[in-house]
């Protein structure tokens, strides 16, 4: 008898923690969808390059797309941008598809994997100066816009 309770609980706990790796995997699953989001859409080189350095959430390759004096914009709120961006690569943040790509490959509009803040419908505005760096980032809540 009691080695039929010690199977019916091991096989209880085995149970639960292939259900916790099955959630687990459907979490990663949702990043990994983003990460191959097609990027094909995107025509600006640069957007394109920092777009694709999100979605790997290789920060340092995103950071060397902006100027050191870049404009950061979050629903029109001028925001610190490293320590902002810090804290989205902390969370994984990401794009999970795209809707529009407008003014030349530099406005973004789609849905946005935002971590602690779930996902909705953004819009990341690049502008790129001469040297074809980008100088302001403007993002926000479509609905906010």
């Amino acid at each position: 008898m009691m080695k039929h309770i010690v199977l019916l609980v091991i096989a209880g706990l085995t149970a639960l923690s292939g259900s916790a790796q099955n959630n687990d995997l459907q979490n990663n699953s949702s990043i990994q969808k983003a990460n191959l989001m097609d990027t094909t859409q995107l025509t600006n080189t640069t957007v394109k390059s920092a777009i694709k350095a999100l979605q790997a959430n290789d920060k340092s390759a995103w950071f060397s797309h902006f100027t050191t004096d870049a404009v950061f914009t979050d629903d029109g709120n001028t925001k610190d941008f490293k320590p902002f961006f810090d804290n989205a690569f902390n969370h994984e943040e990401k794009f999970l598809s795209l809707d529009k790509v407008e003014n030349d490959g530099k406005d973004l509009t789609g849905d946005f994997y935002a971590g602690q803040w779930g996902t909705f419908k953004v819009y990341f505005n690049f502008t790129l100066n001469d040297e074809g760096q980008i100088s302001r980032l403007d993002i926000g809540q479509v609905s906010k816009r």
